[in-house]
């Protein structure tokens, strides 16, 4: 079906305080558009982007829900309609942001009440999910939060790999949620079940690949 072929190009944004990037699809051949992630500071630049490309955002998809990835999701979702959607275990930080925070933020988080959560089965640890461009595939991958998620798109061969990953490093622990073991289990279990050739799109920092990662990424590298 045409629907399973539709093509999307990828505008990414840093911003926030901490430098946090999303990805903004944007169909090439519809005009429609997702946003994987909402820090504070890129409802501008994300909605200068649809305008000017005529789309409408149809979905916010979160890879977890610290505060620096969904300072803008209300925002967004306000002005555009938008269906969130949040693993159910960091749901609690997206509808009380502001008790979640680890230290005081000089700006005020809108909590978000209306979303729809992943239907990830335990069972395999992922799930498929039907986006404006053809089915993506949505693997739990806890450790850095309880309800970190991995976007997949293997069609593509790209992977949004939130703060799971990072190019030369992973995403941190010693935070409310987090678990080291735990994350170093969902990336060799999980992730590294993809091949050398997909492109990793992370929270923070440059792209890298699965391959790069695999073969030089010193937390993965060591013997265990």
């Amino acid at each position: 079906m045409a629907y399973f072929r539709r093509m999307y190009e990828i505008l990414m944004f840093t911003s926030g305080p901490v430098e946090t990037n999303s990805f903004l699809l944007l169909g090439t051949s519809v005009k429609t558009a997702v946003l994987i992630d909402a820090p504070p500071g890129c409802a501008e630049v994300v909605n200068t982007a649809l305008v000017q490309h005529g789309s409408s955002l149809s979905d916010i998809y979160l890879t977890h829900t610290h505060w620096d990835h969904i300072g803008d999701c209300y925002s967004l979702q306000e002005r555009w309609k938008s269906n969130v959607w949040v693993h159910e275990a960091d749901t609690y930080r997206l509808t009380n942001p502001m008790e979640h925070t680890i230290w005081p933020l000089p700006f005020v988080i809108p909590a978000v009440d209306t979303y729809t959560t992943y239907d990830i089965r335990e069972y395999h640890g992922s799930t498929s999910l039907q986006s404006p461009f053809g089915p993506l595939t949505v693997l739990h991958t806890p450790g850095h939060t309880e309800g970190g998620v991995c976007i997949i798109d293997e069609t593509h061969q790209r992977a949004y790999v939130g703060d799971t990953l990072f190019s030369g490093s992973i995403g941190r622990t010693d935070l409310p949620g987090g678990d080291y073991d735990e994350l170093i289990e969902s990336i060799r279990i999980k992730l590294f079940t993809l091949t050398d050739d997909v492109v990793c799109y992370p929270g923070h920092g440059p792209v890298t690949t699965i391959g790069r990662e695999r073969r030089s990424n010193p937390f993965l590298t060591v013997s265990v």
